[in-house]
């Protein structure tokens, strides 16, 4: 029961460090545009990405362009399955954001 309650805590507290994706379009030249639940915002190029064989299925602009976020959890997510995690995206604007000011 204890490891049960200790694991039941670190779920919680996992969770609440997650950033939540507010709004996400899809831009030309393979960019997202996406806002975060803390109010940070902006875009995110997945040019490179898009042109590996993983995610070959989204390398048509129009395909693209069909992007929503999974309301369970919370990726960025295309038909056929294709999701990426909110919290790399994150990471990722905020290196740059932070990168910009300096």
């Amino acid at each position: 029961m204890g490891s049960s309650l200790l694991n039941r805590r670190y779920r919680r507290r996992r969770q609440s460090m997650m950033h939540t994706i507010t709004e996400c379009r899809a831009e030309s030249g393979y960019t997202l545009w996406l806002r975060f639940d803390d109010g940070l915002e902006g875009s995110v190029n997945l040019g490179d990405l898009v042109l590996t064989d993983s995610y070959l299925a989204i390398s048509d602009e129009e395909t693209f362009s069909r992007v929503a976020i999974d309301p369970i959890s919370n990726a960025v997510t295309w038909s056929g399955g294709i999701k990426l995690d909110p919290e790399v995206l994150y990471r990722d604007l905020a290196s740059r954001t932070q990168a910009a000011r300096h």
